[in-house]
């Protein structure tokens, strides 16, 4: 055959096989992973004086990816799609989910960046590395929601996940910190493999990893194969889960937080567990939704046992423990993991499984929001008492005020008390998934340990306000700006939330997918 007949006949061919890029649908990502790119170049000419503008640059650009979410509002972008005329499956979607978990990230790296100004600073971080570090990670974060088949959602969860290693033992020569990032490494790893064995399995009885087309091939699957569809389902979801801290995938959670930096640590309690949450829906509602005999009751037994193992650990931390003030919020973590699980095995139960998922969205925006700001509270007394003690915060009242306000309305949001309003919407909202898909068992294990959350936060909020004890010294009353001002800037967003409530809580009513 002639080379011209040759041509001919594959044109055809080439041509349905040929994607058109949206670049505007693929802006957030993409801007933030050039932007990466762009601060660890700019290092290599930066003098050491200069080294604070690479920070300035990332909040610069962490701000324009979250202004290009804004043309994205109301519309449904697809692209990398395979034969695009004929239907097919696209891997990158740009839908309400997909606005939502960007906005989280984004704003989540965004905050981050604000509270690691002073800390690269004062704890020596290699700025170059800690700035290229965090901005690649929130590119995979924000590429991991609009990921519509298996292959991008496990690249996109490996990219956020690998500088994030990096990030928690950038403190060089100190040994905790060493180990805070082996142990978080070699967990990841494992967790990785076991979910790459479940996609594999997937693969072998589907044919395919495109989301939408394993949830149409599955029911229709060759029942001898059964057993090995339901054990890829499972397995899949381990990677995930092991991102949202689900026991008994979270025992690398406290050791991990003490020994990053404090702002990493506040990063991977909010975006780590966004990665996580996000993977477990996609997969579960678009890709497993026949399945749901096997991910639904999964996902309720690890809900109730993350939230009790969370509480319970949290509630034994002793105040005069060193790090005890970021092991209670690890720990903490641990517990709102659990709450942030219910909407989501509640899907397997209802008819609307978009309203069980805008229920974990509203609750993980709330918690991202005081979450964050906690840990710039704690940062702030770390500076001066690095010890890191729940009774270092005693009495922080008497010399910072507007801080100690601020740092109990955090913890009444986690608490799910008044003032903080947004918390106890968002409680209720899990709750009602939880109820009104006849999960009335674990709605009963949430209640039991919302009490038990409570003690602790009311503890640590009393001694914010106790007189100091004799012989204490006073902190320092001059704060860093950056610190301040994310403090101020979590606070105003707990605030407006706490105000108007329904900004979050609409995404329980629309659909999101």
């Amino acid at each position: 055959m002639t080379a011209p007949a040759m041509a001919a006949l594959t044109q055809p061919a080439l041509a349905a096989q040929a994607q058109s890029v949206d670049w505007l649908a693929i802006t957030p990502p993409t801007l933030t992973a050039v932007l990466a790119l762009a601060v660890l170049v700019t290092d290599l000419f930066l003098p050491e004086r200069r080294k604070p503008l690479l920070g300035v640059i990332t909040l610069a650009g962490l701000a324009a990816a979250l202004l290009t979410l804004l043309p994205l509002i109301g519309e449904d972008r697809a692209t990398f799609c395979v034969a695009e005329e004929a239907g097919g499956a696209c891997s990158y979607t740009a839908d309400g989910f997909t606005l939502v978990v960007q906005l989280l990230v984004l704003g989540g790296a965004l905050l981050t960046a604000v509270l690691s100004q002073a800390a690269v600073r004062d704890d020596r971080l290699p700025a170059g590395e800690y700035w290229f570090l965090l901005l690649a990670s929130a590119a995979g974060a924000a590429l991991l929601p609009a990921s519509r088949d298996l292959a991008t959602l496990v690249i996109a969860l490996e990219v956020a996940s690998l500088p994030a290693f990096a990030l928690v033992g950038l403190r060089r020569g100190e040994r905790r910190s060493s180990e805070a990032a082996l142990k978080f490494f070699l967990s990841s790893v494992a967790a990785t493999a076991v979910t790459l064995l479940g996609v594999s399995f997937v693969y072998a009885v589907t044919g395919t990893l495109h989301l939408t087309e394993i949830a149409d091939r599955l029911p229709g699957a060759d029942p001898g194969l059964h057993t090995l569809a339901q054990a890829g389902v499972a397995l899949t979801l381990v990677g995930f889960a092991f991102k949202t801290a689900a026991a008994p995938f979270h025992f690398w959670v406290p050791d991990t937080y003490t020994g990053a930096p404090v702002p990493v640590a506040g990063y991977l309690s909010v975006v780590g567990k966004a990665v996580g949450l996000t993977g477990i829906a996609l997969v579960t509602v678009l890709a497993f939704p026949s399945y749901g005999e096997v991910w639904g009751p999964l996902l309720a037994v690890l809900a109730a046992v993350t939230m009790t193992a969370g509480n319970t650990a949290a509630l034994r931390q002793r105040p005069g423990r060193r790090h005890s003030a970021v092991r209670l919020l690890a720990w903490s973590s641990v517990g709102q993991a659990g709450y942030l699980l219910v909407p989501l095995a509640a899907a397997a139960y209802t008819g609307a499984p978009d309203a069980a998922v805008g229920a974990t969205l509203a609750y993980a925006l709330m918690y991202a929001a005081v979450n964050l700001g906690a840990f710039a509270v704690v940062a702030l007394v770390a500076r001066t008492r690095p010890a890191g003690r729940l009774t270092d915060h005693r009495a922080l009242y008497a010399t910072h005020p507007a801080h100690a306000l601020a740092l109990s309305f955090f913890l009444l949001c986690l608490a799910g008390l008044p003032p903080g309003v947004v918390g106890l919407f968002a409680k209720v909202a899990v709750f009602s998934a939880a109820v009104d898909a006849g999960l009335g068992w674990l709605a009963v294990v949430m209640a039991l340990n919302v009490v038990v959350g409570l003690v602790y936060y009311l503890r640590w909020t009393a001694l914010l306000f106790r007189p100091a004890a004799d012989g204490a010294t006073a902190l320092p009353r001059a704060v860093p700006r950056p610190l301040t001002a994310a403090v101020a800037l979590a606070a105003l967003i707990g605030v407006a939330l706490s105000g108007a409530p329904q900004l979050i809580l609409r995404f329980t009513d629309t659909g999101l997918f």
